[in-house]
């Protein structure tokens, strides 16, 4: 894992990022990064926060007023493209310890990465629980926008998520034909569904025994009606239109009860969605993209087969 990080790769993902911020006209560079802003004008709803984005000291983010996509382009291109959604139970964004890691790592095999910084339902938004989903579907519809510019290819856009980050790439993946909210400008008129799906470690069930979750309270409240448990638990929506997916969990995650991705895993069984489900003894919770020292560290060796296998990397 290491040797995929290195300064070499580095640096070749960040000559990208500035050939990415010369090509299109609505992107500037930031620390390195090329970023997109994902509506045209305000966000839909109303409401929010005000005041500058707050980092804290592991490098998550929240007081989220404006979403973005920052963009990880490869040194050579592949054609594949998969937006990172950073986990933190709705309430802050895994940024330094998730999502960017995952970014260079996808960049450094070829794959454009655009990272999400999405609105957080706690920040007084006034489309409440939904303004994470309206963000990932607005981001889908976005990269497939910019594909021509970026050299992409429009049927081999995934998502990968972990954590509550994995609870939204699900949901997008899962009810790519609900409206999160009215178009807005042609980009709206493109599909939001990914053409496949990771979730690590990812919030699936809101419902009892498993509503302990920060992400079940930022979502529905303290004392949430039985539906709307219902209705935010990522099962029940799998259906037969849900693109493959790829599942990753340790089985002594404290955070996240394992018995959820094992529910999830039956879901897509009995809706006959393809899935990999790769089970790890030891890794807790927040592994990222796994420590060398730990089995963990395979899932994205594991992740690059599976994409072979849906001949997303050619």
């Amino acid at each position: 894992m290491a040797n995929e990080l290195s300064r070499p790769g580095r640096r070749a993902v960040m000559m990208g990022l500035g050939a990415a911020a010369a090509l299109i006209p609505q992107a500037h560079a930031a620390g390195g990064l090329a970023r997109l802003t994902l509506w045209p004008d305000l966000p839909p709803g109303g409401g929010g926060p005000s005041g500058p984005q707050v980092e804290d000291g592991s490098g998550a983010v929240s007081n989220v007023s404006t979403p973005v996509l920052e963009v990880f382009l490869p040194q050579k291109p592949s054609g594949a493209a998969v937006l990172v959604a950073g986990g933190g139970g709705y309430r802050r964004i895994g940024l330094v310890k998730e999502a960017y890691p995952a970014a260079y790592l996808l960049a450094s095999q070829g794959i454009t990465a655009f990272v999400l910084t999405y609105r957080l339902p706690s920040e007084n938004w006034a489309d409440g629980p939904v303004v994470a989903m309206q963000d990932g579907q607005r981001a889908l519809r976005v990269i497939r926008a910019n594909a021509e510019r970026f050299g992409l290819d429009p049927g081999r856009i995934g998502v990968m998520g972990f954590s509550a980050g994995g609870h939204l790439c699900g949901m997008v993946a899962a009810r790519s034909t609900f409206r999160a909210y009215a178009p807005v400008d042609a980009v709206d008129e493109l599909s939001a569904r990914p053409d496949f799906a990771a979730l690590i470690y990812p919030v699936v069930s809101l419902q009892p025994p498993f509503d302990t979750t920060n992400t079940r309270r930022s979502l529905v409240g303290e004392t949430p009606p039985p539906e709307a448990r219902a209705a935010w638990s990522l099962h029940t929506h799998v259906g037969p239109d849900c693109p493959s997916i790829f599942l990753v969990q340790a089985d002594d995650d404290r955070v996240v009860n394992p018995q959820q991705s094992r529910i999830l895993d039956e879901a897509c069984r009995g809706a006959k969605v393809m899935v990999e489900y790769h089970r790890f003894a030891v890794g807790g919770h927040g592994f990222g993209i796994g420590s060398a020292e730990a089995s963990v560290a395979l899932w994205p060796r594991l992740y690059r087969l599976w994409l072979t296998s849906l001949s997303v990397m050619r």
